[in-house]
């Protein structure tokens, strides 16, 4: 190899390092906007035989937590037929999640105490 050539092969080699790292870069500034696409969990306190908040608005994909604060059980049930959710009794201290992954108004009762009611709306 003479001289000229081996100039151009450390070029080249100099080029083909900056590429790479240009490119990783570009990865690692662009995972901070990926990891920004999952969706936050939102909770729904149950207490004083009350759902808080009653009414609650989502993005498609959430996930909602209801964490029961009473000292009484309490259950959460998809208010449709046929039901697309429903807990078993929650305890005090207990909770019990669910994913939303289609749009769409989501009500719900506790069953042992049906007068207690909330909605969900998946946008």
């Amino acid at each position: 190899m003479t001289m000229p050539d081996l100039g151009r092969a450390l070029v080249a080699k100099n080029v083909a390092r900056t590429v790479a790292a240009m490119c990783l870069a570009t990865a690692l500034a662009a995972a901070p906007a990926f990891a920004a696409e999952t969706k936050p969990a939102t909770t729904i306190v149950i207490d004083n035989f009350s759902f808080s908040p009653a009414q609650l608005s989502v993005a498609t994909g959430s996930t909602v937590t209801w964490e029961n604060h009473d000292d009484m059980p309490h259950t959460i049930v998809n208010d449709a037929t046929p039901r697309e959710f429903k807990s078993a009794p929650l305890d005090s201290g207990e909770h019990f999640s669910q994913t939303f992954s289609k749009p769409g108004t989501y009500k719900y009762f506790c069953s042992i105490h049906p007068r207690m009611t909330g909605t969900i709306v998946v946008k």
